[in-house]
């Protein structure tokens, strides 16, 4: 197999693929065009998204020419794959931009140069198709029955499945005819959920050009527990700093289970399998481990800067006196509330430590809540009375208190 096949199959991204054997030797040749795709149905991706794009940095490395395509028309549609009912319709004015929000993210992580590396959106070709002349062309080669057949609508049509969506595979398979003819492109990667997509655009060019493509996935990324990858207790675990802070953003990382440690340490950094394999080998620190990982995810999508600020911060919270605590998450508060007696439930919702103060009264009186005035983050005081007070003589000299939700949730309150 090819040498790059190989390091995918060995960091864990190969799942399914058209032709093993055939993609080989393509790639032996020489450089292969290959893309991955996305819609823009948020402002922001999150990690789960990003598991091609890592593969995408491999195949790159490699020599081969990636392709990244914002699919700021087929987000008009919405694809069915993976979801249980129909997706919100979005305006045509959120959808672009959220693809230029998309686009910046990525070219971040991918670096994009226009020839080893280039993004396309799908609506330049897709935004004024005929629909007459698309049907003649494109959905004279597609059969009901067989669409029907993969896993994605057979999903759907338990619980309803909309016309505008089952238009979906025939926009995507278009991409990848669209994208063969304006730059070769002889390969699809992607999650393992859009197999049945890849493989309707593979018959698609192989019908209309008679040409050899291919088509690859990844698996879908679950931990040790069977829960999906990426899901905090805030939602998913965003790259917009502005939804999930690089702090937040780094103790995921740090915190994940013993069993997902080697696995995501080959999947979401570019450390070579030796030094994965050294790291999680027999006698080692699994919490060194994790910090590693956490400090190479993070450093990768926030840059190394916000990544030292977070290590310094997690070892402020988790290690007592051996940090930044100025890294740490913060919530500014007014002095005079103190002053006059916050109560702990009001305190942990206003810091947003908790979403609601029912939240806040569960983690009090399942001890889940602690205080500490910032000399003294190593000995943290549990509070269990729902109607405890924290007075302003508790807070530091500098008018600050630490406090924890749970084991791994910590925020620096900042009085003025």
């Amino acid at each position: 197999m090819n040498p790059v096949l190989e390091n995918l199959k060995a960091r864990g991204f190969f799942q399914q693929c058209s032709d093993p054997d055939g993609l080989s030797r393509l790639m032996d040749e020489g450089s292969v065009a290959f893309y991955v795709g996305c819609d823009p149905t948020g402002p922001s991706l999150h990690i789960g998204h990003m598991v091609p794009f890592f593969a995408y940095r491999h195949l790159r490395a490699a020599g081969h020419k990636g392709i990244a395509l914002v699919g700021g028309g087929t987000a008009r549609i919405g694809d069915p794959s993976g979801k249980t009912e129909m997706r919100r319709m979005l305006s045509y004015e959120s959808l672009d931009a959220n693809a230029a929000a998309i686009t910046a993210q990525l070219d971040r992580f991918v670096g994009f140069d226009g020839t080893s590396a280039r993004w396309v959106n799908n609506k330049d070709w897709l935004g004024n198709l005929n629909y007459i002349d698309f049907l003649r062309e494109i959905g004279s080669h597609f059969s009901v029955n067989r669409m029907l057949s993969f896993e994605a609508y057979k999903l759907r049509m338990e619980t309803g499945l909309s016309f505008i969506e089952f238009n979906y595979q025939l926009l995507q398979s278009y991409d990848f005819l669209e994208l063969y003819r304006r730059y070769g492109c002889r390969l699809q990667i992607g999650g393992d959920d859009q197999w049945g997509n890849i493989l309707a655009g593979h018959e698609l060019i192989r019908r209309i050009e008679g040409a050899e493509v291919f088509g690859m996935t990844f698996p879908l990324v679950t931990t040790a527990d069977g829960k999906k990858m990426g899901k905090t207790e805030k939602g998913a675990l965003f790259l917009d700093p502005a939804i999930t802070s690089p702090y937040d953003f780094f103790q995921y990382w740090r915190n994940v289970q013993d069993p997902d440690l080697r696995r995501f340490l080959l999947m979401f950094t570019f450390l070579s399998v030796e030094e994965c394999e050294s790291l999680t080998g027999p006698g080692k620190n699994p919490n060194e481990a994790k910090e590693r990982l956490a400090w190479e995810v993070t450093a990768l999508i926030h840059g190394k800067e916000e990544a030292d600020k977070a290590l310094a911060g997690a070892r402020a919270a988790f290690g007592g006196s051996g940090g930044d605590k100025s890294a740490m998450p913060q919530a500014g508060l007014e002095r005079s509330a103190f002053e006059a007696g916050y109560n702990v439930v009001d305190l942990f919702t206003d810091t947003g430590l908790v979403p609601s103060k029912s939240e806040g009264r569960r983690l009090v009186q399942q001890g889940g809540a602690f205080i500490s005035s910032l000399e003294e983050t190593d000995n943290l005081k549990a509070i269990t009375d729902i109607g405890y007070v924290i007075k302003a003589d508790q807070l530091s000299a500098e008018g600050e208190l630490i406090l924890r939700a749970g084991k791994k949730r910590y925020c620096r309150v900042i009085t003025k």
